[in-house]
């Protein structure tokens, strides 16, 4: 895929190396736990999950939405233990990586080493988009925003067909990640579909204006950068 940058020929080797094999998940499985330790890392083949915190009274906040490509528990293998947890909200399939292998990248490959770098930087970058629209956009411009780059992210790996796309949440979930009460939630949905943008029902995301979800959403549209798959 075109949102993926190629590997050379010694990369594909030592990945193939690097990689001690797949595994299935269910849906609500916790691939990993909050101040847990891990042995693994994971590449997402497919399926989607949700990452979270959960404060000390049990509520829990939504700090992202993990897609084919994304890689997981990069935390845990640079921290030592993950500060979030990761939950299948689909079946998924996983790329297994051996943690303790880690160093090897840093050691043999820097190439890949750097791509892991740029992994953390993307990340971080998205984190700053995310706070960006929690703390200065409206609540239909933040949804607007959220529903935009499902979109864009699920069109890139592949999962979209035509303005559809898969979006197996629910309504909490994306309240919670943007700082909002789930009536308040449901209610800018509804107003999305009344102004003929976008509906999202049966785990279904429906784009009927692309562009003009963008504008209402404040999307600042930039081309692309292919980023690495580890």
């Amino acid at each position: 895929m075109d949102v993926f940058l190629p590997f050379a020929e010694d990369d594909l080797r030592f990945m193939q190396s690097f990689k001690t094999g797949e595994m299935q998940a269910e849906p609500g499985t916790q691939l990993f736990i909050e101040g847990a330790k891990s042995a693994h890392l994971f590449t997402v083949l497919s399926g989607m999950g949700v990452r979270y915190k959960t404060l000390e009274n049990g509520r829990r906040q939504v700090i992202g939405f993990v897609l084919p490509g994304d890689l997981v528990g990069l935390q845990a293998g640079v921290m030592g233990e993950m500060r979030h947890s990761v939950e299948a909200t689909t079946a998924m399939r996983l790329c297994v990586f051996n943690r303790s292998r880690l160093f090897e990248l840093y050691q043999n490959q820097p190439d890949r080493a750097f791509d892991l770098t740029f992994l953390a930087a993307v990340e971080e970058h998205f984190l700053g988009d995310a706070l960006t629209t929690v703390g200065q956009r409206g609540a239909i411009e933040k949804i607007a925003w959220s529903l935009h780059r499902f979109y864009t992210r699920s069109q890139a790996v592949g999962l979209a067909k035509g303005l559809r796309c898969p979006l197996p949440y629910r309504q909490q979930d994306l309240a919670d990640a943007l700082g909002l009460s789930l009536v308040h939630t449901n209610k800018t949905l509804r107003r999305l579909k009344d102004l003929g943008l976008a509906e999202w029902s049966n785990n279904v995301l429906q784009i009927n204006d692309l562009e003009g979800l963008a504008e209402l959403g404040l999307v600042e549209i930039t081309e692309a950068v292919p980023r690495p798959l580890i």
